[in-house]
Order: C-alpha cells, then sequence, then structure tokens
C-alpha cells in the first residue's frame, strides 16, 4: 500500500504548509464574495497542475501527495465556482 518513510514525513509537512496556504484565499472569497481580484486563467491553469500532481502521486504511490492534491485541487476548484458565480455581468 502507501509506505511512510522520513522522505514521505517531508512530504507531509510540505503538503500541509502548501495546501493550507489556501485556506484564507477561500475563506476572504466565501465570506466578502468579492472575486475582482481573482484571476480564473490563473486557477484553471493551477487547477489542472494540481489534478497532475495528484495523477503523479498516485502513480507514485505518495500518500502526502494524493491527500495534499485532493485538497487543494477541492479548494481551488472552490474558488473557480466563486469566481464564476460572483463575478459581476457584463
Amino acid at each position: 500500500m502507501f509506505e511512510i518513510d522520513a522522505i514521505e514525513i517531508i512530504g507531509f509537512i510540505a503538503a500541509f504548509l502548501t495546501t493550507s496556504a489556501f485556506v484564507p484565499q477561500v475563506y476572504k472569497t466565501w465570506k466578502t464574495k468579492n472575486v475582482e481580484a481573482i484571476s480564473l486563467t490563473m486557477y484553471l491553469v493551477m487547477f489542472t497542475g494540481v489534478f497532475l500532481w495528484l495523477l503523479y502521486g498516485i502513480y507514485m504511490n505518495s500518500l502526502s501527495m494524493l491527500i495534499a492534491n485532493i485538497i487543494t485541487s477541492s479548494l481551488i476548484l472552490v474558488l473557480i465556482l466563486l469566481k464564476i458565480k460572483y463575478s459581476k455581468k457584463e
């Protein structure tokens, strides 16, 4: 299954730090509904990259990559959906 060694623990620490970096942005956007400063293109590209990292983590059998990229892609998807929902209609 998954092997937890010293390198994987480093992966978990890195995963926690990089994934948690998205939480304040999601929370602030959720509360304020202000999406003006959010780039839809950037987050679509970021979501694609994180999804590919998720596939890579599955291939590499890395639990830290799997968990981090599932959570991060979910947070990014929330931001994308908020951007679409709250963007001013022209």
